[in-house]
């Protein structure tokens, strides 16, 4: 007789990080012998947790990246919850924020199933895909319209200090955008 030692649960968790109001979250996680099911967001949880009400999202977006990847920097005025559906990436998050405690702090979180960011309005998100087919799912307190406002950096800016793990082919349209490579400097951003 084999014996089960199903199902496993994984309390949800959440860590401060050194950006204000950016936090990692560890999903509820619930896996027994036919997989995993993972907690995007129940609002119980989140505002025991003392986390914000997000409910209800008015958008979600699933990205779909090839392996070296690289989107971002952008900080719209949203907030927004990030994680992986498929895949694992390299997050990257600066405070674009120029009141904020925290300007220029610069934050990157190993993303992979089960690990979710907390992004704050004025926070740069960005990410670069480590495998084929990464999928990064983003959840969305407003719906996203042309010429919002927000603030892009190039994920590229040495002030940065982002030691992407993969290199980037910065003429490779499959690797970036034009429109983040070509993207102010962070300096430009908080003066």
């Amino acid at each position: 007789m084999r014996v089960s030692t199903y199902p496993q649960i994984t309390d949800m968790s959440v860590a401060d990080s050194a950006i204000e109001g950016l936090c990692v979250i560890t999903l509820k996680q619930v896996t027994d012998e036919r997989g995993t099911v993972r907690e995007y967001y129940r609002q119980s949880s989140w505002l025991a947790a003392g986390l914000p009400d997000l409910g209800p999202f008015l958008q979600l977006n699933l990205t779909e990246t090839r392996r070296g990847g690289v989107r971002g920097m952008h900080a719209e005025d949203m907030v927004k919850v990030v994680t992986i559906a498929a895949g694992s990436a390299f997050g990257a998050y600066v405070d674009l924020r120029p009141t904020s405690p925290t300007a220029g702090k610069v934050v990157t979180v190993d993303l992979r199933p089960g690990v979710q960011v907390l992004v704050p309005r004025g926070v740069g998100n960005g990410f670069q895909a480590l495998e084929e087919g990464t999928q990064y799912l983003y959840g969305f307190e407003s719906e996203w319209v042309p010429g919002m406002a927000g603030q892009a950096v190039t994920p590229l800016d040495p002030a940065l200090g982002l030691d992407w793990p993969l290199p980037i082919d910065t003429e490779d349209r499959a690797m970036l955008s034009v429109k983040d490579r070509d993207a102010p400097l962070l300096a430009a951003v908080l003066t």
